[in-house]
């Protein structure tokens, strides 16, 4: 497979991505984080190439992404009160809420009864995904090694492994988001990362 580049500003990049995702290829783009390689979050065999592409376990779940805070319902069998709380206080930023999963989404994305879903801060990202839908989309590396801040390194990794790599230069890197488990009665910090607990428990207060 020959991998593409593509200059995420151009004005055919998100009909392009879009046409890589509907028939089951991966795309690469940049987030508020680092960039991420992912698919459409229905598409079960797209998923599983993904696990394929990054040589990534199989028993780790991959995170959804979402243009929106609306569309967590379509992701989500049931969204906490927490889980809107905190949705509206933190999103779009650095924060996975881990919610009970929709019977309908592909057990690649999460093989439990809960998903990590968030909404990246950052426009290109929310543009893209806001048009496809939600996304199961991790970081576009090879597991185990460092997550690509350029297209550049996407393509040193994951070159002939993904259909389109969207360039929208440097990304900001940083910490990944904190996940927070809100499937219980109260917040569970899974990973820390730059929204602490105690903003969160504010943010709930």
């Amino acid at each position: 497979m020959k991998t593409q580049i593509l200059d995420a500003h151009s004005p055919d990049a998100v009909l392009r991505a879009l046409g890589v995702l509907k028939s089951g290829g991966l795309v690469a783009f940049p987030t508020d984080t680092v960039y991420g390689v992912g698919s459409l979050v229905f598409d079960g065999k797209a998923v599983e190439a993904i696990y394929l592409a990054k040589d990534r376990p199989i028993e780790k779940a991959i995170p959804v992404l979402l243009g929106d805070a609306d569309d967590l319902a379509k992701v989500a069998s049931e969204v906490p009160t927490m889980a809107r709380r905190l949705a509206i206080r933190f999103w779009p930023g650095p924060l996975t809420l881990v919610v009970p999963k929709r019977l309908t989404l592909p057990e690649p994305v999460s093989a439990t009864d809960t998903v990590g879903v968030r909404v990246p801060d950052h426009p290109f990202a929310r543009t893209l995904l806001l048009a496809a839908g939600p996304m199961a989309v991790t970081s576009a590396n090879i597991s185990g090694q460092a997550s690509p801040s350029t297209a550049e390194e996407v393509l040193s990794q994951l070159g002939g492994r993904i259909e389109l790599i969207l360039d929208g230069g440097r990304t900001l890197g940083g910490k990944p988001s904190t996940v927070v488990d809100c499937s219980g009665r109260e917040p569970v910090i899974l990973r820390a990362g730059p929204i602490t607990l105690m903003e969160i428990e504010s943010a709930l207060a």
